[in-house]
């Protein structure tokens, strides 16, 4: 029998009546109030969510920014310290080890965040790639608690509890050691929702306190705890891929539609002979959008056809909670990836009419 881990939040969960699952070997809350509450409190409001089973791993040392440019496919030295960057972290194939994000704090310190399912495996690639760098690499996971306030209403609830002007930090910056209600702090302002927001690393000792006052001065702006199910319909609707899910070892950056995350251009990297090559050669399938003209949901896995053949699959599919819409990721052939292509997909023993649209399904209200 596997023991679950918990995160220093797992005692706060019970208090907002959180519905407990296993999720990447952690108890973690899927909903509080209900996934279509949480989903439009952090659409119109503010939600915080518990992210601390993310992973955190540090690259230092005198080759630390050359290293962390050859695991990526983005590229890290057009950085300023304080500045974040969003990336893939490639196999030489061109396949997906894991998306991630990287805080540059100097050019010999880089401080990574990874995905929780692929966090062991990507600090065994990482070491495995290490070679004759100059870096030494830490994995801090189990020492810092992640919290996330998203939504509209993040800034002005946040504020209430720092002296230090939260418009200051720019989208995809973060500032370290700031003090939230005396408590020393990294605040970043990336998000997985499609909306405004800030990431607050801390000591695990310090979590459970930092929870309840963002709730407790957010409760007049209507803020409120979010579980999974709510982070993934909202990551969904701003067009924010999901490992498992839009991306694996078997699928490439480019064919997701996520090329200007790859620097081609740049040094070499892990897998960049691969991907020029793709890019060269044209791509033989693409992630779309798509909206169904039929009745139904479309679920992960379901089969996508065009001309009465099998032409791809489903990666993500919703009833979306903010346009009302039964839409959809997939993987198609290239020759069906056009705007306005009939398709149809396989749910169960009906085949649904769907047409592919613009997978931008959600952008934000507000900017920073």
């Amino acid at each position: 029998m596997n023991i679950l881990k918990v995160t220093p939040l797992r005692g706060e969960y019970e208090k907002h009546s959180g519905k407990v699952v296993d999720f990447c070997g952690y108890e973690l809350p899927t909903q509080f109030k209900g996934i279509l509450h949480e989903h439009e409190t952090v659409r119109e409001r503010a939600g915080l969510f518990d992210v601390s089973h993310m992973g955190e791993i540090l690259v230092k040392g005198k080759d630390a920014e050359t290293f962390v440019n050859y695991l990526l496919t983005n590229d890290v030295k057009t950085l300023k310290n304080g500045e974040v960057i969003y990336s893939f972290m490639c196999y030489p194939d061109g396949g997906v080890v894991d998306d991630l994000l990287a805080y540059k704090f100097s050019e010999d310190f880089y401080y990574l965040v990874v995905n929780a399912s692929n966090k062991d495996k990507d600090l065994q690639w990482i070491l495995d790639n290490k070679c004759n760098f100059e870096v030494t690499i830490e994995d801090i996971s189990e020492n810092v608690a992640q919290i996330a306030l998203q939504g509209p209403k993040a800034q002005e609830v946040l504020q209430l509890l720092t002296e230090i002007n939260l418009s200051e930090i720019k989208f995809f910056t973060f500032k370290n050691d700031l003090e939230i209600c005396g408590k020393k702090v990294l605040i970043s302002r990336t998000g997985y929702t499609g909306e405004d927001g800030f990431e607050i690393y801390s000591t695990n000792q310090d979590a459970a306190f930092l929870w309840q006052e963002i709730l407790r001065v957010g409760e007049p702006y209507g803020a409120e705890p979010i579980g999974l199910g709510a982070r993934d319909t909202l990551r969904f609707e701003a067009t924010l891929p999901l490992y498992g899910n839009e991306m694996d070892a078997t699928i490439t950056p480019l064919e997701m539609g996520f090329g200007y995350f790859v620097k081609l251009g740049k040094e070499d990297f892990i897998g960049r002979e691969a991907l020029l090559k793709q890019k060269e050669d044209g791509l033989s399938r693409k992630l779309v959008g798509f909206e169904l003209v039929d009745k139904g949901i479309a679920r992960h896995g379901y089969t996508v056809l065009g001309d009465g053949k099998e032409i791809g699959h489903v990666t993500t599919g919703y009833m979306s909670p903010t346009l009302n819409k039964s839409i959809g990721f997939a993987f198609v052939s290239q020759e069906y990836a056009a705007l306005g292509t009939e398709i149809f997909i396989q749910v169960r023993n009906k085949q649904l009419k769907a047409v592919v649209v613009n997978k931008k399904f959600y952008s934000k209200k507000t900017q920073n």
